[in-house]
């Protein structure tokens, strides 16, 4: 076995040693532990440290030929979960030494999609995130300076200054609500609701920013995939971009597993299928197998007959499906495309294979 395989981590792997670690680190910060398992505790946060050690060498040597911009946040939380547990070893006290390990929290950030999704989300809408926390904070030192000029005399214990009513300001406008500092005045009750309204709309800005943000993030990533597959169909190859980004939008991508009956003999049909991977076999008067960049179903569309055959999958398939109303579109705006697809149903249908 090689060095590769012996210092990679899977990503469930990578995960259950940030788990074992903090709970490890939560552990030990019990007062009343035995002498024993405050040792096992301690050997098994040494264990964890030792697998991210290897981790961070796997990291900087054996995939050495990948460029340092695609490993960047790798070599950044590798680094930081040996160097920062290794420095307070050698520099802070006893007592908090193990709660360094705390950095093992950033692990999961490793090897999860969702946390890139969430940054690239957060770049994109930075400009718009960044205007409503301006508003979040004006609206906040509004409050607090109107709930001390109203609440100074009645309540000077919690509202005697500006920062003691920024509390009470930042608990009302969350519409947290602690109850720990109650406007006592008509005025800072009439206040208080105004704030929550506020802050109300305030964080729904904010989730609405976050939603659209992840839905075009999707959407993006989800037409860069689906602009790959179609590329790879040889039906489209030849296309332009404009048109490319017409059929992108018009088929739907699916994936289906080996065995699985895509279409059945005498049924109606309202779509159909470009092979992207995978294969297929019609089960005509001869048999026929399907392979990557071909297609089938097209006389559904084009005729209304219902299927003249069976089509499973023999292997893994994935497909492109083009609905009947899709097509018709499709057909009116690239009649070159159209045209293809007729010529082969008609070929198809002048020998065995009618489907």
């Amino acid at each position: 076995m090689s060095l590769q395989h012996l210092l990679k981590f899977s990503q469930p792997l990578n995960g259950l040693l940030a788990a074992a670690g903090l709970i490890a680190v939560a552990a030990l910060t019990t007062p009343d532990l035995t002498p024993g398992v405050r040792t096992g505790l301690t050997i098994l946060l040494v264990a964890v440290w030792l697998a991210y050690l290897a981790q961070l060498a796997e990291t900087l040597l054996v995939r050495k030929a990948r460029s340092l911009r695609d490993r960047k946040a790798e070599i950044i939380l590798d680094g930081l979960a040996v160097v920062v547990p290794l420095a307070a070893l050698l520099l802070a006290g006893s007592r908090d030494r193990s709660l360094y390990c705390c950095i093992w929290l950033l692990k999961p950030l490793r090897d999860s999609n969702f946390f890139r999704l969430l940054g690239r989300v957060v770049g994109n809408e930075a400009r718009n995130l960044i205007g409503v926390t301006s508003i979040f904070g004006i609206v906040l030192f509004g409050a607090a300076l109107a709930g001390y000029l109203i609440e100074r005399d009645v309540q000077p214990d919690r509202f005697g200054s500006i920062p003691q009513a920024m509390w009470w300001a930042v608990v009302t406008l969350s519409t947290t609500g602690y109850g720990d500092e109650i406007p006592q005045s008509f005025a800072g009750r009439v206040l208080a609701g105004l704030v929550m309204m506020s802050g109300i709309g305030i964080f729904a800005l904010w989730a609405g920013i976050l939603a659209t943000g992840f839905y075009e993030e999707v959407r993006r990533q989800d037409f860069v995939r689906n602009w790959q597959l179609v590329a790879a169909v040889p039906l489209f190859q030849k296309l332009g971009s404009g048109v490319l980004v017409e059929i992108v939008r018009a088929l739907r991508r699916r994936v289906v597993p080996a065995g699985t009956v895509i279409c059945r003999k005498g049924e109606a049909g309202d779509q159909m299928f470009f092979i992207v991977e995978g294969r297929v076999n019609i089960a005509a008067q001869t048999p026929v197998e399907l392979g990557a960049g071909s297609f089938f179903g097209e006389m559904a569309l084009i005729s209304g007959a219902p299927r003249s055959a069976t089509v499973t999958a023999t292997t893994e398939v994935s497909l492109l499906s083009l609905y009947a109303a899709d097509f018709q579109m499709l057909s009116s705006s690239n009649p070159e495309i159209a045209e293809i697809i007729r010529n082969t149903a008609i070929e198809r249908s002048g020998g065995t294979l009618k489907n």
